[in-house]
């Protein structure tokens, strides 16, 4: 059995691992070819083009991108018609992947898509396309399920892997101990994000914001995790720049566990907000994109907030400040509020851990097992069963 498979991003590496591990459990012959980073890779996931090349953030900075982007879904689309698989699960990039689904659903490849577009939140007339673009869809969240069966659009809820993966209390010790960090003391974490993009826009503020909360807090330390080496080189050249002497370890990948060593946390949106809800770790949230970008986002966004924590519970529960308002007069005090009060962090941590059960859901069986339904749908047998009689 073959299945076709495109990551986006390095979120998406992590999903579709999990899920590739559980559907050869019940498909212990099936391979897996198409787009993926090192996660996917030591899995057994044949990839065609580096994840890399499709990890572009905001409207504007996609363009730029653009050939680039279609030339390589063109490719893919010509190596799966040319030998179609037996099914192509797209996880997450929904401006790359439901084009693609699109086009093999329509020469009979049943399609899925893991984590479902923000169709909720912006450009609600996508939901015509990912209509025609989807067999089933996974959800991560909750309230995505009913929205696209309102909708008509076949889909489960599978909870987050990332819930399933990280343990309800954190233990800040072990991970101190296993950065070689000082085992006392405030500390913040900054993620500036997993894309060079999102680091050039976040990476100088972040560090002022820490130089501004050093002056008023000299007794903290920060750590900063670099999701790629790239973006490790990147930080060290503004550190050098903007920390002055104040203790900034810079950390190659681990985020979780910096996060874990964590106090409070001032971070990118997307993914980091959510690992920072699930690690029990208070937060401010930031988003910051080019200038158009940000103006064309605000006309089209449906939806009050744009942190995970502020978006599963429907309400403002984290700060979050969003381009003009991402400036270290906001972002400082915020983050230093958190700090000096610990019955507010408390009351987080509380908010979160309920949160974080809601959406432990075992999420990659859950994933696997619709995968597998709709397998059967076209007439695959599951070998685990077969061997279970």
């Amino acid at each position: 059995m073959r299945i076709g498979i495109v990551a986006g991003e390095m979120s998406g590496d992590y999903l579709a691992a999990g899920l590739m591990r559980e559907l050869r459990r019940q498909f212990p012959d099936a391979r897996f070819e198409g787009i993926g980073g090192p996660r996917m890779e030591a899995e057994g996931c044949v990839s065609f083009h580096p994840l890399e090349s499709l990890s572009v953030m905001g409207l504007v900075e996609v363009l730029r991108h653009l050939p680039g982007l279609l030339a390589i879904r063109r490719d893919l689309v010509r190596r799966f018609r040319a030998d179609p698989p037996d099914l192509f699960i797209g996880i997450d990039a929904p401006d790359f992947n439901l084009g693609l689904e699109r086009r093999l659903r329509e020469r009979g490849i049943a399609t899925v898509h893991y984590v479902s577009p923000t169709v909720w939140a912006w450009r609600q007339g996508r939901i015509r396309d990912i209509a025609r673009s989807v067999d089933r869809m996974l959800c991560i969240f909750p309230f995505e399920r009913e929205f696209f069966r309102h909708h008509n659009v076949p889909a489960t809820f599978v909870g987050h892997p990332l819930a399933d993966e990280v343990p309800e209390t954190p233990d800040q010790a072990g991970a101190r101990r296993a950065l070689e960090l000082p085992p006392e003391g405030a500390m913040v974490a900054l993620l500036p994000g997993s894309r060079m993009s999102e680091v050039k826009h976040l990476g100088p503020l972040f560090l002022e914001t820490a130089a501004w909360l050093f002056q008023h807090r000299p007794d903290l330390h920060f750590v900063v995790p670099c999701a790629t080496p790239p973006i490790a080189e990147h930080m060290r050249a503004l550190a050098a720049a903007h920390t002055d002497g104040m203790p900034v370890t810079l950390v190659d990948g681990r985020s979780r566990e910096c996060l874990a060593a964590a106090t409070v946390a001032l971070l990118a949106s997307g993914t980091a907000s959510l690992e920072a809800m699930l690690h029990k770790r208070p937060m401010v949230v930031a988003y910051k994109v080019s200038a158009l970008t940000g103006w064309l986002a605000r006309r089209l966004v449906k939806v009050d907030h744009f942190a995970m924590p502020n978006l599963i519970a429907n309400r403002r529960m984290v700060e979050e400040f969003a381009q003009q308002e991402a400036v270290t007069g906001n972002l400082g005090p915020a983050v230093l509020d958190l700090l000096e009060h610990p019955e507010k962090r408390e009351r987080l941590v509380d908010e979160f851990t309920t949160l974080h059960r809601s959406l432990r859901q075992d999420a990659s069986v859950q994933a696997a097992e619709a995968v597998a339904q709709l397998l059967e749908e076209r007439g695959h047998v599951r070998r685990v069963a077969e061997e279970s009689m």
